[in-house]
């Protein structure tokens, strides 16, 4: 049993209404809490928000979803269920991988369509050699999964158990590139199952091959899309939630909290004043330790993950060659992590994700329009240019992604943008966003499990952090996991332990795109 609160936990004010908040909140409100929410934007969603400009809805955060299961547990603790809220899709192909050399190759999560996809594109011995690291991919997810990755820790302590000797069989604890590199020789494909740990903050060369489990996430578990977009998810959690019972309070912005002592007994808005038995804070972690008025001691200085310019564009027309999400690989690889993670410089030769949602879901641009999402990854604003530079920087960093754009094939792409929205390091500062990123703090071997800021907070006895900065970390599955085991933390109760392989729930449509 791991720590909980102390003393009554009746009343609970969630503080913010983002996948992390939504997911507590439902959790809580299963194991009989009574549940505010507040959330300072009109609509639920946080980082998983809804921007609609000229007819287009477009979804302002993540745009892969994958292990909707655990989305789904969230729901079943108020009885309810994700696919009676939520029409989800299977993408098939999950990704498309585009390379310098002129090559492509669609991701499969099938073993038999992926291993020959894999022989199509470069021989019977890689397809072989897929095959086993798929093996190896579904042997490191169940090792980590139980007591790494949905656990809270109290100590390092909490590490050592049967699961940890597995993992070190496993060669979790060698490095990313060389553990995919025993399966896979061709360099290209290597990419496609090492790219994951740029959002993680960490070079493939450098990553603990442990972090590998995200890419069994989007090739082995599968890549799904919610009809309505991504923002469809947190808007079902919050309808659950309402309709569970939970007080939702939207446009109001958290500016203190009032304590007692070492509890906090209410939470302050610039409308309300919320008394409350415990709070969970689901901010970004510099916003948290402002309002807890206190931060942890750590020996070094949390280090951030690389940002992501972001340029939405409805557009006219499409590109045959784009699936519901391509990622365009420029010809440099081991240069672009340099740039990204240590000099801080923009990437020479980009590599791209573009998402194309309107794939799959024509619905959400007007009849015979596009919606097309190109995130390039930048350093964060600790290393790179900072936010003021951003205000300038920003326009030519446009012109120059969408020169690279026409240069790969997306001929005519500026001409046919009829909306557009672009989003640098500047604007995720401005949202509240430490070091001007999205993906929060990055996931080195000493920010990661119990080395991760805790989710309990020194001289705070009943208040629970929440969010991609806490336990476990960056990434859809992994908050809505910080949501639950922020309750466990509140109730002192386990929550369902997942006891079944993550995959669809029922009813799930499959699209090709």
């Amino acid at each position: 049993m791991r720590r909980a609160l102390p003393g009554r936990t009746d009343h609970v004010v969630v503080v913010g209404a983002g996948l992390a908040g939504l997911s507590a909140a439902l959790h809580l409100l299963g194991a009989g809490r009574r549940v505010t929410v507040v959330e300072r934007d009109l609509l639920p969603g946080g980082r998983a928000g809804r921007l609609d400009m000229g007819g287009y809805r477009i979804d302002t955060g993540p745009t892969v979803l994958t292990m909707p299961d655990i989305a789904d547990e969230a729901f079943a603790a108020v009885g309810d269920s994700l696919r009676a809220r939520v029409e989800l899709t299977a993408l098939a192909p999950a990704y498309r991988a585009r390379f310098a050399d002129g090559s492509a190759l669609d991701v499969h999560t099938g073993a038999e369509a992926m291993a020959a996809e894999v022989e199509r594109f470069a021989g019977p011995a890689e397809a072989a050699g897929y095959l086993r690291l798929r093996r190896w991919l579904e042997r490191l997810h169940r090792a980590q999964m139980r007591r790494f990755i949905d656990a809270n820790f109290d100590s390092p302590l909490n590490l050592l158990n049967t699961d940890l000797a597995r993992l070190a069989v496993l060669g979790g604890f060698g490095r990313l590139d060389a553990r995919i590199g025993r399966f896979l020789g061709d360099e290209r494909l290597r990419r496609v199952f090492t790219f994951q740990s740029l959002y993680a903050g960490v070079a493939p060369a450098r990553a603990l091959a442990a972090y590998a489990v995200i890419a069994y996430m989007d090739t082995v578990a599968g890549v799904y899309f919610p009809r309505g977009g991504m923002h469809a998810l947190p808007r079902a959690m919050a309808d659950a939630a309402r309709d569970a019972g939970a007080d939702l309070r939207y446009g109001q912005r958290v500016t203190r909290l009032e304590r007692s002592g070492s509890r906090v007994t209410a939470v302050v808005t610039d409308r309300d004043r919320i008394a409350c038995d415990a709070v969970v804070l689901t901010p970004d972690l510099p916003v948290a330790y402002r309002l807890l008025g206190r931060r942890p001691r750590r020996p070094l200085r949390l280090r951030h993950a690389p940002s992501a310019v972001v340029l939405h564009a409805g557009t006219d027309r499409t590109w045959p060659q784009l699936a519901h999400h391509t990622i365009d690989f420029g010809a440099a690889w081991h240069r672009t992590f340099t740039e990204l993670t240590r000099t801080g410089r923009l990437m020479s030769d980009p590599s791209l994700l573009i998402t194309r949602p309107t794939a799959t879901d024509p619905g959400l641009a007007p009849p015979g329009r596009h919606l097309h999402y190109v995130l390039a990854p930048c350093p964060n604003t600790d290393i790179g240019p900072d936010a003021v530079a951003w205000r300038e920087l920003g326009p030519r960093y446009r012109q120059s992604l969408l020169r690279e754009l026409e240069r790969r094939g997306l001929d005519g792409f500026e001409s046919a943008v009829e909306e557009e929205c672009l989003v640098t390091p500047a604007g995720w500062q401005a949202q509240g966003h430490a070091a001007g990123t999205p993906f929060s703090a990055a996931h080195t071997f000493s920010q990661t499990g119990p080395f991760r800021p805790r989710n309990l907070v020194r001289g705070t006895e009943n208040a629970v952090l929440a969010g991609c900065g806490t336990t476990p970390g960056v990434g859809v599955p992994t908050v809505l996991l910080s949501g639950k085991l922020a309750a466990a933390r509140v109730t002192g109760l386990p929550g369902p332990a997942p006891g079944r392989p993550h995959a669809a729930p029922a009813d799930v449509k499959e699209t090709t795109a």
